[in-house]
Order: structure tokens, then C-alpha cells, then sequence
């Protein structure tokens, strides 16, 4: 029940049961296959999504009517979906339908407009919600909506407010249309930015100004294989010396072919492709454990990588106090790809670690270390993420039972823009400051669509407390009109007579076609 508070003149306080009358449905046996082959409409609590629903996804007969405990509400009525994940959505009948047992169903006396119904119980929705019974998932009942008070103006102004409402709203709507597309723009615009940059094209004026200084891809290849070896002598002479496990001998992948090469982007001068693996010394998957509760040693859940962006905040925890997994940690510089995803979308795509706490990760997790100082880890998050090297993850992922996922030979063989040393420095540079701005542009228009709702809200608040519209003294108080039309409910229940008649219109209609 909602605090009383003073009302305009003509206005009474009232409870739902006292402006409508309320039922719910019932869902037909399963197992009874005709039950649901019929023409009558039936509203999943799912399906109440915008003002009106006209149609709906299943559809049962007459038979399971009589065989169940759902019934048919008439066309005008309200429902509001009572429990599970849709608690709280509401929509109002375009039609004659039945409805599941998880909606509850108003029909609107002559007290109220239906529209007015709808958006009084959309302004009271998380109210309702907290009122809710329950745990984790709370649960309304019939009794508490009955019960529910509501501030009910003369019938005239019910029109009224609703009519301002629309045309406010129809405002708002239009602005949160632009701004998201605006945000659409903005994505746009972010995706061409990198392919830009990957390409070359970015960085083309600083390039044709320093082209005497710059070193070809091809050279600085070379110098980074070299560092790779002198790097391999110096782990097998650390070995000889002091013994364990003997250091593996690096193996280059097979270049890309000609074919290859001819799917993939041209590039500037001096740049060339390059696979991932080439650029690594350690590619592995992380570690499998069972989480242990809200304690213990902290490791990353797989949703703590999106393109870009590393959560630090993303974790469970596991039993390590043997210190089995401590081999498993990531360092600062790590390129952490997800190997497995329920969505293809986050697949393949990888994020800088830039932490020096050492951190465990999951075995759909694939940590990725590239060795040589020549190489920018900021330019190659951005280019594995974007782009033909994204194109490519794309290409090779598989899905099964579900889950989404590619396999660390795929990551080896992604293909990489490949340029000096300073112009990486350089395109990183630039990005960077052109997403600066993408980023706080978006914030903008994230904090306006907040505003929106909120203003949303504010008009809905008005509406409910009689700021909206002006009072007219010659309406019909709503205290009288409720009185006039009690001892009609008392005699001939609307429900019970809009319901039957909703039910026979449909009988009769079957019977003549």
C-alpha cells in the first residue's frame, strides 16, 4: 500500500479492486497437443513488451479452455506479470486473449481509463516489484495488487492526462531515438577509426614526413627474430648452468601463403602481415578449479575480458592454498584473449593486462606474451580487435553445446598489420586520443538517456499527483462516479459479464464461419 498523500479536487484515493476487476490464467496440459492448436490467443507474461499486445506466439482452443483454469479477458483489459523474470512488465489486451497463470489481468470498470490503468501501474512498477514476496526472485500476488491504492481523478481528467502524457512522452521518444542514434553513429565511426589505422591511412601525413626514417616491416622482423634466438641461447645456457625442465627451440608458423595475402587488406610501404604467434613466447589456456565461495585466491572470471577493456573487478575465487597454480598468473603486458564464450561477439577478442598484481586466469582464458621490446603491446590489442584480424577470428570460430569458441592455434595464426616501431608508437597515440573522445561522447549520451528516464518518471510522478493537467470543477468528482457505478458491480460483476460476453463473441463467430 502507498502512503496517502493530499489530492486535487475531485481526485478520491481507491484501491485497484475498487476500479477493476482481477483474475489470472492458467496454462493447458502440455501433454495434450490439440490444447494448444486452437485459435484463441494466449499471452506469455514474456510477450507483455510496449502499450499493446495484438498477437501472440501460441494459441490454444476451446477445448483446453474448458480443461484448465484459463479464461478469456477482453479486449482493454491490463496485465501485469506477476512473478519470475518478467515481474513487473505490463501491457494492455489489443485483443480478446487468455493468459498463463504468471499474469494477473484487470478489467477496467467505467471508473477508469484503461490507458490511465496502464500508466499508473507502469509509474508504480519497481514499487510493486519491492512489494514483491520472496527471495532472490519476488513475487506479486493478486491480493497485493487488489490492494494496491491508487490517487483516482474525475473521469474527464483521466483523458486529459493521459493525452498529455502521449504527447510528452512522443517528445521524449524522439530524443532518446536520436541519441541512440547518435551512439550508432558514434560505433560507426569508432570501427572505421581502427580499420583506418590499420590500414595505414591514419597516420599517412606523418608517414610521407618521416618515410627516410622509418624501418620496413620486413627489417624489423628480421631484428625481432634475432631477439628471439638470442633470447632462446641465453634460456639454454641458463639451463646447462642450472638445470630443470630444458627450454623448447622456437619454431616460426609457415608464412602466410599468396592466397592468403590476397584476402587480406593492401598495405602502405614499408608495412607488411605478420601471424600473432611469430610476435609470442607463451600462448596458453589457464587453469580449471572449482570456485570456493566469497574467499580464497582470487582468479578472473572469463567476462572480465572485452575488447579493450580488462574488469579487474571481475572475479570468484578458488582453493590455492597448495600454490599448484601459482605458475598460472598473469603479468603486466599480457594480451588475454577469451577462448570461449556464450556469445559470439566476445569470442577471440583480447584486452591488455595492466596490473602488476599477479592475478590467476581460467582455462577459457588464453594469456599471450609478446617478447620484444621493438613491439608495442597497445598497438596490437588494437589491431588483434579490430579490422582483417578480427575478420578472421570471426572465420575461424566454431560452436558447440552451445559455447562459442576458437582454439590457440587460431590466435597463433591471426594475421597483424605489421609497421616500424614508431609509427606504432604513433597510430597508438592517435587512437588513443580519437577514442578519448568517442568515449566521453558516449558517456554524454549514456548520461543523457539517464536524464530521459528519470524525466520519464518525472512525468509520470506529475501525472499521478494532479501537476500535470489543470483540475476542470466541472468534471464529475471520481467519488461520486465510483459510488453511481458500485451497486451496478455489486449486481452484475463486470468481469464476470465482459468476460462471458468476450468468450461468447468468439463461440458465436467459430460457429457461423
Amino acid at each position: 500500500m502507498k502512503a496517502e498523500s493530499i489530492l486535487p479536487d475531485g481526485w478520491c484515493s481507491t484501491t485497484l479492486e475498487k476500479i477493476a476487476s482481477w483474475g489470472s490464467g492458467g496454462t493447458p496440459s502440455r501433454n495434450v497437443e490439440r490444447y494448444f492448436q486452437g485459435t484463441i490467443p494466449w499471452v506469455k507474461t514474456g510477450e507483455l513488451e510496449g502499450k499493446y499486445i495484438r498477437e501472440t506466439e501460441e494459441h490454444i482452443s476451446e477445448e483446453a479452455l474448458k480443461n484448465s483454469s484459463a479464461k478469456i479477458f477482453p479486449k482493454g483489459s491490463v496485465g501485469i506479470a506477476m512473478y519470475g523474470a518478467t515481474i513487473g512488465k505490463l501491457s494492455i489486451w489489443g485483443i480478446n486473449a487468455s493468459t498463463n497463470q504468471a499474469c494477473a489481468v484487470g478489467i477496467p470498470t467505467e471508473a477508469i481509463n484503461n490507458e490511465f490503468l496502464y500508466y499508473y501501474l507502469l509509474s508504480e512498477r519497481q514499487n510493486l516489484i519491492k512489494a514483491g514476496k520472496g527471495g532472490a526472485q519476488p513475487n506479486l500476488s493478486q491480493g497485493i495488487i487488489k490492494e494496491w491504492s491508487i490517487n483516482l481523478p474525475p473521469i474527464n481528467e483521466q483523458h486529459r492526462i493521459v493525452a498529455k502524457i502521449e504527447e510528452l512522452f512522443s517528445e521524449l521518444d524522439k530524443g532518446i531515438e536520436n541519441l541512440k542514434t547518435a551512439r550508432a553513429q558514434l560505433k560507426v565511426y569508432r570501427q572505421a577509426l581502427l580499420k583506418h589505422a590499420f590500414e595505414g591511412k591514419l597516420t599517412a601525413q606523418w608517414r610521407a614526413e618521416n618515410q627516410d626514417k622509418l624501418e620496413t616491416a620486413d627489417a624489423l622482423l628480421k631484428r625481432i627474430q634475432q631477439e628471439r634466438t638470442q633470447r632462446y641461447q641465453q634460456q639454454l645456457a641458463d639451463w646447462q648452468a642450472d638445470g630443470g625442465s630444458k627450454p623448447k627451440t622456437p619454431k616460426l608458423l609457415p608464412p602466410l601463403t599468396a592466397e592468403e595475402l590476397a584476402e587480406l587488406p593492401e598495405l602502405p610501404e614499408g608495412w607488411g602481415w605478420v601471424k600473432y604467434g611469430d610476435l609470442c613466447s607463451i600462448v596458453r589456456n589457464g587453469i580449471s578449479a572449482k570456485p570456493v565461495g566469497e574467499s580464497g585466491t582470487p582468479i578472473f572470471r572469463i567476462s572480465a575480458v572485452r575488447p579493450l577493456f580488462f574488469d579487474m573487478t571481475d572475479i570468484r575465487f578458488i582453493d590455492n592454498t597448495t600454490g599448484e597454480f601459482d605458475a598460472y598468473c598473469l603479468e603486466r603486458g599480457d594480451l588475454v584473449f577469451t577462448r570461449y564464450n556464450g556469445s559470439r561477439r566476445y569470442v577471440g577478442v583480447c584486452a591488455e593486462y595492466r596490473s602488476d598484481e599477479k592475478r590467476l586466469f581460467p582455462d577459457k582464458l588464453v594469456q599471450t606474451r609478446v617478447f620484444s621490446k621493438y613491439l608495442s603491446t597497445s598497438y596490437l590489442e588494437k589491431a588483434l580487435n579490430s579490422g582483417a584480424s578480427r575478420k578472421f577470428v570471426e572465420s575461424k570460430i566454431r560452436t558447440t553445446a552451445g559455447q562459442s569458441g576458437v582454439s590457440g592455434d587460431d590466435i597463433k595464426n591471426i594475421p597483424v598489420p605489421f609497421c616500424s616501431t614508431d609509427e606504432q608508437m604513433q597510430i597508438v597515440e592517435a587512437l588513443e586520443s580519437k577514442l578519448s573522445e568517442v568515449d566521453q561522447l558516449d558517456q554524454t549520451i549514456t548520461t543523457s538517456l539517464q536524464q530521459a528516464e528519470a524525466l520519464r518518471q518525472s512525468i509520470l510522478k506529475k501525472a499521478f499527483s494532479g501537476q500535470l493537467v489543470p483540475q476542470d470543477p466541472h468534471d464529475e468528482p471520481a467519488s461520486e462516479l465510483l459510488n453511481r457505478i458500485k451497486g451496478a458491480m455489486n449486481r452484475a460483476p463486470t468481469a464476470r459479464i465482459k468476460a462471458e460476453r468476450a468468450d461468447t463473441a468468439l463461440k458465436t463467430k467459430r460457429k457461423t464461419t
